[in-house]
Formats: structure tokens, C-alpha cells, sequence
């Protein structure tokens, strides 16, 4: 009955599926980085040391069964992965988990350098006197949130193209929560308008610089991030599976999961066009999808699980005691609820995947 899988991405899908395939089938994950990293808490331990650590979780208690590699897959087949090392894997199912790259400190790529990289933004964001966000999205909302909580009056500024926070998604009446909690840290949101150029500095350096708006509008400030942009990598796929790229390259899948025409490749999470949001919720229900249509192959039975796009949900927490959710069933709650599902970050979800042991930090 066991088959090999291949599981290429470690990230929140990757880590779910090949732990869930781990007794019934030879399961190889692919994954360049050192450790997992727990991007859904980075923001909160940009601003709280007492994060830092706990967000970089090691790999070595995934698997019982099956194994780790660190390394990087550059070229996908049916049947086959090969990896940057010339190690190629046969593979009787292939699951693409490879997920997305964004701006630090909302994605950290490389556990290596993370907790250095960390130190050095939270000093400058204690140092610095004003502080620019480009993107009013669930980043730089929650980001904001974290800092002014943490540097209660340091002045903070959000900058969007766009004329509603979140691009306009989600009820008015969790976006005017999010607005009136942002005002009363305070937080200067200014929609509908973007620079004419680029801040110089590079980001998250301290150092003064002047941006003008498209309106004429001088802007002075001492530290400005990113907030905005994620993209995939999809480059590793064999010209016969290239035709479900996007042009954004996202992968075009079936209900079940698999890449159109090939009945044993699987894609999950970030990776995937699937016009839902790109969360870690969301990865989940791909990987629980994906591992009960292999569970179900390997049994000789049809591959029937589908899955279904969710529907739009947020938990945005601004600072610890702060934030606002929208969840279609439960409708818009507000800071203490929101602060209570964020209290720990899932963390302890997460390690306990892992297999690791760790604290939950304590300072909210």
C-alpha cells in the first residue's frame, strides 16, 4: 500500500499534509530552509523580543516515518523531483506546497538570519521618531498595531492607493472598527494616495528622508516598510505541467486539488489560484483535502475529497488588547475577542505538529 510522496514546500500546507501522510506512505519533504518559520506571529515578534526564538520551529520531530531533505526543488515532473543538489526522487505523488515571499518582516525567508535581522528592526523602530507603511492591507494594519502598542505615541502612518483599508474587503462595519482603533492609538491613515517616488533609505533602515505624495503632500519620516506584494515561484515546473501557470504564477488546479491532467500532482496553499484568500487557515484545508484524496489512491479507491473556496475571514489584531474579526457565521467581533484568538498565535498548534516543546511567551 506505500507509495512514495513527495512533498515539496514546508510551510503551513507542506508541514499539515506530509504529517498526515507520514503512516501510510513514504513521505519526503522538500525544504530549503533550516527551520519552519511561524510567519503568522512575525509581527508580533518584530515588536516583542519574547517572540523571537519561538517563532523559528526545527523540523526534526515532523516525521516518524519519513524524511526531511534541505533542499530545493528545480525541476517537477510526473513521476519525478529534482532537487539544486542533481538528487532526483521518484515520486508517485507530488504535492507543490512552496507557498509565497513577501517583505520583512511579514515573511521571514531565512531562519538563519531571522532573529538577527529581528534585533536589528526593533531597535530602529524604538529609535525612530515617525514611521511609514506602504500598504493598508492585513499587514500593515496589524503591523501599525504593533507598534504604536508597543511605542505608545510614536508616530506611525499608513499609505494605500486604494480608498478603504483591506482594498475595500470585508463588512463596513469591521473596517470602520479597525479605522476608529487605529485613530485612538493614534495611527495616520491616508488612503487614495501614493508617492511619486520611493522612500531612498532602504527598508526598515533609520534614517530621515522626505517623500512626496501624488498630491503634492511632503511627507518627513526616519523609517519606512513594505507592506504589500507576495509572490510564487513556480519556475521548477516541467514545461508539460506549465500550462497551469498563471500569468502571475499561480497554479490553475481541479476541486480535488491536482494539476488539470495529472491526477497525482497536488498543489496547496500560497501557490494556488484558487480565489480565496492566501492563509495559513486556509493551507490547512488544502493539505486535509490533498492527504485524504492520496490516503484514498493508495487504497485503490476514486479520488473523491474536493475542496470548496471559503469565504473571506480575517482575525486582525492591532497590538495585544487590540483588533477586530470578521468570520461570516459569527458576523464582526471586536478587541477582546480578537486579542483572545490571537493570544498565542497558534503557536502551540504548530509545535505540537513539529513535535518541538516550547513556551508560549507570556508578554501580550
Amino acid at each position: 500500500m506505500s507509495e512514495n510522496v513527495v512533498v515539496v514546500g514546508g510551510g503551513y500546507g507542506g508541514i499539515a499534509v506530509a504529517k498526515a501522510l507520514d503512516d501510510i506512505a513514504d513521505v519526503t519533504l522538500v525544504e530549503p530552509r533550516e527551520s519552519f518559520v511561524h510567519n503568522v506571529a512575525a509581527l508580533r515578534a518584530t515588536v516583542d523580543p519574547s517572540w523571537q526564538d519561538k517563532i523559528f520551529i526545527s523540523y526534526d520531530g515532523l516525521l516518524t516515518r519519513g524524511r526531511v531533505l534541505r533542499d530545493r526543488a528545480v525541476h517537477v515532473t510526473d513521476g519525478m523531483v529534482r532537487l539544486s543538489s542533481g538528487t532526483e526522487l521518484a515520486a508517485g505523488y507530488t504535492v507543490l506546497a512552496t507557498g509565497s515571499t513577501g517583505p520583512f518582516p511579514s515573511k521571514i525567508d531565512d531562519p538563519a538570519h531571522g532573529p538577527a535581522d529581528l534585533d536589528r528592526l526593533r531597535d530602529n523602530l524604538a529609535r525612530a521618531s515617525h514611521v511609514l507603511l506602504l500598504g493598508a492591507g492585513a499587514v500593515g494594519l496589524e503591523l501599525a498595531g504593533e507598534i504604536a502598542a508597543a511605542w505608545p505615541g510614536k508616530a506611525v502612518t499608513i499609505m494605500d492607493p486604494g480608498r478603504e483599508p483591506l482594498g475595500g474587503r470585508f463588512p463596513e462595519e469591521f473596517r470602520s472598527l479597525v479605522r476608529r482603533q487605529l485613530a485612538a492609538f493614534p495611527v495616520r491613515l491616508k488612503l487614495g494616495t501614493s508617492l511619486r517616488t520611493q522612500p531612498e533609505p532602504a527598508p526598515g533602515s533609520l534614517r530621515p528622508f522626505t517623500v512626496t505624495t501624488d498630491q503634492g503632500e511632503v511627507i518627513a519620516a526616519d523609517l519606512w516598510l513594505p507592506c504589500f506584494g507576495g509572490r510564487v515561484d513556480t519556475g521548477y515546473l516541467d514545461p508539460a505541467l506549465a500550462g497551469a501557470r498563471q500569468p502571475d504564477g499561480r497554479l490553475t488546479v481541479t476541486p480535488r486539488l491536482t494539476i488539470p491532467g495529472h491526477d497525482r500532482i497536488f498543489a496547496i496553499g500560497d501557490v494556488t489560484a484558487v480565489p480565496e484568500m492566501k492563509t495559513a487557515r486556509n493551507a490547512a484545508a488544502h493539505a486535509e483535502v490533498v492527504a485524504a484524496g492520496i490516503r484514498a489512491l493508495l487504497h485503490g479507491e476514486t479520488l473523491s475529497p474536493e475542496h470548496h473556496p471559503a469565504p473571506d475571514a480575517i482575525v486582525l489584531p492591532l497590538g495585544s488588547d487590540g483588533g477586530a474579526t470578521y468570520e461570516p457565521s459569527m458576523g464582526v467581533l471586536g478587541a477582546a475577542e480578537t486579542a483572545g484568538f490571537k493570544k498565542t498565535f497558534y503557536l502551540e498548534r504548530y509545535a505540537a505538529m513539529l513535535g518541538a516543546r516550547t513556551d508560549t511567551p507570556t508578554s501580550m
